[in-house]
């Protein structure tokens, strides 16, 4: 039995293990709809791991443009989720 243990195969098989590991918290979001930070918790992964993937599917087709983008969303991704659930918090306390 001959196994491919070039650089492509191994990344094909990182790329679809990081989409299972995305369904993850997608099943946890949707168990927990009724609980706000559950949801919250399940897309702010979502996003760590898609960024995550950008970055591997950047390095898989040698574009740096790309693995660009990944870092972007990486770095500032969550800070979006992180302004919402303070101002959900403010709300709260009113």
């Amino acid at each position: 039995m001959n196994i491919d243990l070039s650089t492509k195969a191994v990344l094909n098989f990182a790329v679809g293990a990081m989409v299972v590991a995305m369904v993850i918290p997608l099943y946890q979001a949707w168990k927990h709809n009724d609980n706000i930070w559950e949801i919250m918790l399940a897309f702010s992964s979502i996003a760590a791991k898609s960024s995550v993937l950008i970055l591997a599917i950047a390095i898989l087709r040698d574009d740096w443009m790309i693995g660009v983008v990944g870092v972007i969303i990486l770095s500032v991704g969550n800070a979006g989720f992180m302004l919402l659930a303070h101002i959900i918090r403010r709300t709260g306390e009113v």
